[in-house]
């Protein structure tokens, strides 16, 4: 099978990420204000420079994982136009079920914590990139190539999914066309998915096509104003502890929480804010709090 070559497509979207990101905060700084926080801005476009040299070293290794379990596939398929098509659609769901977990699991969610760290939303909000997930992230994706999909197509269009994702970071574009709603992951979808608001946690978990998230009971459309950041905000503009903070408060609770070893393993699996005593206060309960309150209004 001939292997076409592919560039690395994130390094050559990095002019379109910058001239969009000055575009948009001319328009903020004219149509609202003073609104736009160019600290926050600038923290997290250094955590997006530190993925993309991450990336020099972990894109290597992750290749080098997929060429080796590719071995074991059960069907080749080729580079050919309809292998593409399946794939974005394929990937899309391996994506969402990656994305999902990262919410539902705390070692997951100790390397995500970081897109979602920022208390504003607009396109620097999408180069807030983790700098530990392509570490271990990738597995989400195996099974694609044990399908039959060439490391080179799962890893391309793993790009073009982040490429496209890119453009709905921001609050300048309200709703597209009814029928792209229906379809496609929106800056309105997404906008929920990244809010603290009880209705909205973890939802939206979509890539490219919010049908997922309609199919699996995870969709909520975006109908009051969302509050944007974390449930317990960390209050830092320093990339390295927003990189490594979680990390560090999830070994700890795993490391010196006095109960059993099954339950320190449960601090690794279990969703953030899981308490062995019972104690902790998950998204759920949240959701179910503000459900509640709804229907007794």
């Amino acid at each position: 099978m001939q292997i076409p070559e592919i560039p690395n497509l994130i390094h050559y979207a990095i002019p379109f990420f910058i001239v969009t990101v000055i575009l948009e905060i001319i328009l903020t700084i004219k149509i609202k204000l003073d609104e736009y926080e160019f600290k926050d801005a600038g923290t997290s476009i250094l955590m997006g420079l530190g993925n993309v040299f991450i990336g020099l070293f972990t894109k290597g290794i992750v290749l080098g994982v997929f060429l080796f379990l590719y071995q074991y596939r059960f069907f080749t398929i080729p580079f050919a136009w309809w292998s593409w098509l399946i794939l974005l659609f394929a990937e899309d769901l391996c994506y969402y079920w990656f994305h999902r977990i990262s919410h539902e699991s705390r070692l997951f969610w100790a390397s995500h914590v970081v897109h979602h760290s920022s208390q504003k939303y607009n396109l620097s909000t999408a180069l807030r990139q983790t700098w530990s997930g392509s570490f271990y992230s990738f597995v989400f994706w195996i099974p694609l190539l044990l399908i039959g999909f060439h490391p080179i197509m799962v890893m391309t269009q793993m790009a073009i999914s982040l490429i496209y994702q890119y453009w709905i970071h921001t609050e300048l574009i309200k709703k597209m066309p009814n029928w792209f709603e229906a379809i496609f992951n929106t800056p309105s979808h997404h906008r929920v998915h990244h809010a603290t608001n009880p209705q909205y946690l973890d939802r939206n978990h979509a890539g490219i096509f919010i049908i997922w998230d309609k199919l699996f009971g995870t969709f909520e459309p975006e109908i009051e104003k969302p509050v944007y950041g974390l449930v317990k905000n960390i209050e830092t503009y320093n990339p390295v502890k927003i990189a490594f903070l979680e990390w560090v408060n999830m070994f700890r609770d795993f490391s010196f929480s006095k109960t059993s070893f099954l339950n320190k393993v449960k601090y690794l699996i279990k969703p953030p804010g899981w308490k062995h005593d019972g104690t902790g206060v998950l998204s759920s309960d949240l959701r179910e709090e503000w459900e509640k309150k709804n229907r007794q209004a």
